[in-house]
Formats: structure tokens, C-alpha cells, sequence
């Protein structure tokens, strides 16, 4: 099992930060994950302590076994991410991850007023079951178990979740 993520950032990656950043931060995340949750508000934090010199970038790693509604949740993502509102969307879904049924992920929808017409038929379609696999496949050849799991610049961070303990990671780098 590899300790370095696999592939490196593509194009299709969801990312935020500039490229130039002295530092990638990888998440691998599920959206019906409490721990995943509460990574939300550490990566917003080392956002902004560490402003330009961040990159953020999510992928999914949807536990199915432990998260019925995980694999759905993320395909939510990224129907919303074709109409530009992928960040948005995930916040919703972490916000409300108590409330992931099919009509709750509708209402999402509306409430960031994307094209419903678009949204139905990607949804009734699966039109992005692949890429979410294709992301489930690569964190485990990364060796991914659980979420969140994050990767420093490529390498598997394997502390703690924790602020103070990312930051410490970081500054080593």
C-alpha cells in the first residue's frame, strides 16, 4: 500500500487555493462523515492563517458500508459542480449532513438555484458515479481507509485532525 497520492492533481480535481502555493493539501472526505465534518472548520482555519500559500483540494472517498447516503451526497457535489457551485454545494451537504435524503438533496439544489432541469437529469443518470469511483479507487491505491484522510504536498499525513496538529505538519514542509 503507497503513502503517496495517486494520481497527483489533475485538472478535474476541485481545488482551491492558487497553484503556486508552497503547500497542497489533500482531503479525502465523505459527506455523511461527522470526523469529515468537522474538517470543515480546520481547513477553513488553515485557510486562513495561511492565506496564498494553501491549496486546497477535495475528493471523495464515500463510505458506503458505514454512509448510505454518502455516494448519493457526492454525486450532488458534483452535479452542482458543473454549474460552478461545487464549494457551495459542499458546505450545504456538510451543514445538513443529518438531512441527506433524496428529497433533501433536491431542495439543496433549488436552494443554490441551479438549472433543475440539468441537476434531474445528471442525478437520474449517474453522470458522475465514475469520477467519484475513480476517486474511491485512487485513495485506496493511496492507501486511504478512512475520512477524512488528507495527503501534505503528496505524502499521507498520518496525525491527528486537529488544527494545531495539521498546522505543525505544514510548517514542517
Amino acid at each position: 500500500m503507497s503513502t503517496q497520492l495517486i494520481p497527483e492533481i489533475q485538472a478535474q480535481d476541485h481545488v482551491e487555493g492558487p497553484n503556486s502555493a508552497r503547500v497542497t493539501l489533500v482531503e479525502y472526505g465523505d459527506f455523511e462523515c461527522p470526523y469529515s465534518a468537522e474538517a470543515v472548520t480546520t481547513v477553513q482555519a488553515l485557510r486562513a492563517r495561511l492565506g496564498d500559500d494553501l491549496r486546497f483540494v477535495y475528493r471523495h472517498f464515500p463510505l458506503m458500508h458505514k454512509h448510505p447516503h454518502a455516494f448519493r451526497a457526492a454525486e450532488v457535489s458534483e452535479a452542482a459542480g458543473q454549474q460552478h457551485q461545487f464549494w457551495q454545494m459542499c458546505h450545504m451537504l456538510f451543514a445538513y449532513q443529518d438531512a441527506l435524503s433524496e428529497n433533501d438533496l433536491f431542495l439543496y439544489a433549488e436552494d443554490l438555484d441551479l438549472d433543475m432541469t440539468q441537476f434531474t437529469r445528471e442525478m437520474a443518470e449517474h453522470a458522475h458515479a465514475r469520477r467519484i469511483q475513480g476517486d474511491r479507487e485512487h485513495a485506496e491505491r493511496s492507501g486511504v481507509t478512512g475520512t477524512p484522510t488528507f495527503f501534505i504536498n503528496g505524502v499521507l499525513y498520518e496525525g491527528k485532525d486537529t488544527l494545531g496538529s495539521l498546522f505543525a505538519a505544514i510548517e514542517r514542509v
